[in-house]
């Protein structure tokens, strides 16, 4: 895509004018045959340093993971001309969020992933120097900011319901059940690997319905997230028929220990969201005062507040950088199945393209490349999963560096 045609894009994603920068050189740090990329945007893939970044691989595409489907995990050398350095191998993942790799808080050296041994789903703790690994018993949706804890969706029903979020290959004892008391959440100790449900699918349906019927639907959580201080966290309730029949949608928080639960959202169209400080969400949704968009909400009083919905209009995969002035978002495919990538100045109200990546019409459904950019701890890469160069899903780098972010 030309620069002309990208603003154009931009624009019509946006509502608002791009600013006059040149793009930022983009490079490919993966390669084939193999397949590689690393998932969600919302987890840590680069270590302190800003040099080595994480990610998976695979032999095919275009369709659901089986129990028999292994992963290789690995990390790229971007220092020293992106050479894949081989981690290890796994044996439950998805396609988008693969199998939770990410390094651990301030940890230099560590990192952890998410393994099934039999029908049982655990994770990882691996030395990426001394290759020296520990197991804890049950595996990790999302890690708190502070290293001491990590929340546990329940794998196996996500998989019943969301494939591309949950496993193949457990087994879901209370899959006869609507909203079992004995799945949902769990806390788990990172250093005694002790873990206790917080929060069951039971506890949440005692809150009711305001809108709708979900009588015969069957719940699941998904998209589990601490918040910076380690307090409290939020995620999505959702519930439906079965795989392929639509969800709905409840956003909630909760303490770190699951209690003090609050409704934030049950307008039934919660999306993508992340945390900007300990106490500020930003979420796409539904709301009355502007329809969907991008809301920042205050978590202690629920209070809403649109972001910008003439430039911040479209949905996506959406990050504060450090100092919550600047946000890095993507766009699903465009009507030319161009995925946008942009920063946008909360202070200015400026929008700094980066770039429109082609992904063809069999990337879609369960098996869709979303870009979902990450950044590094320096800001100043940014790595994203993409099939535009038409040699499947490979990690490619954006350099920032040039962009001044003051």
């Amino acid at each position: 895509m030309n620069r002309r045609n990208f603003l154009t894009s931009l624009a019509a994603a946006t509502g608002a004018l791009a600013a006059s920068e040149e793009l930022p050189p983009v490079r490919a740090i993966t390669k084939g045959p193999r397949f590689h990329w690393f998932g969600y945007y919302d987890k840590r893939q680069f270590d302190l340093t800003s040099r080595y970044a994480l990610g998976v691989s695979n032999d095919f595409q275009h369709r659901l993971p089986t129990a028999a489907d292994k992963i290789k995990l690995g990390m790229v050398d971007t220092g020293d001309g992106d050479r894949w350095i081989e981690l290890g191998e796994g044996n439950c993942w998805s396609w988008h969020q693969t199998c939770m790799i990410q390094w651990l808080p301030d940890s230099k050296d560590e990192v952890i992933w998410n393994d099934r041994q039999g029908t049982r789903f655990v994770s990882h703790i691996v030395n990426v120097h001394t290759r020296e690994k520990r197991t804890l018993p049950k595996p990790i949706y999302c890690l708190s900011p502070d290293g001491r804890f990590a929340l546990v969706n329940d794998f196996a029903r996500s998989f019943s319901m969301r494939p591309e979020t949950g496993y193949a290959g457990g087994i879901d004892p209370y899959a006869a059940e609507l909203a079992p008391s004995k799945s949902g959440i769990w806390r788990i100790d990172m250093r005694s690997g002790e873990s206790e449900l917080i929060l069951s699918l039971a506890d949440v349906v005692k809150i009711p319905l305001r809108n709708g019927d979900w009588s015969g639907a069957k719940h699941y959580f998904d998209h589990l997230l601490v918040a910076p201080d380690s307090k409290r966290f939020t995620f999505l309730q959702r519930w439906g028929k079965g795989v392929g029949t639509g969800f709905e949608t409840r956003m909630f928080t909760a303490d770190a220990n699951g209690a003090n639960l609050k409704l934030i959202d049950d307008s039934g169209s919660a999306s993508h969201f992340n945390w900007r400080d300990s106490r500020t969400l930003i979420l796409w949704t539904k709301h009355p005062s502007h329809g969907a968009s991008w809301y920042l909400i205050d978590e202690p009083t629920v209070k809403f507040e649109a972001l910008d919905p003439q430039a911040m209009n479209r949905n996506g995969h959406i990050s504060y950088l450090p100092g919550g002035r600047w946000i890095l978002s993507d766009t699903a495919p465009d009507a030319e199945r161009n995925q946008l990538q942009y920063l946008y100045d909360t202070k200015t109200r400026r929008t700094i393209p980066l770039g429109a990546f082609y992904s063809a019409p069999e990337y879609k459904g369960f098996w869709r490349c979303d870009t979902t950019p990450r950044f590094s701890p320096d800001v100043k890469k940014i790595v994203f999963d993409s099939p535009h160069d038409r040699k499947g899903r490979q990690m490619y780098l954006i350099d920032i560096s040039g962009i001044s972010l003051a």
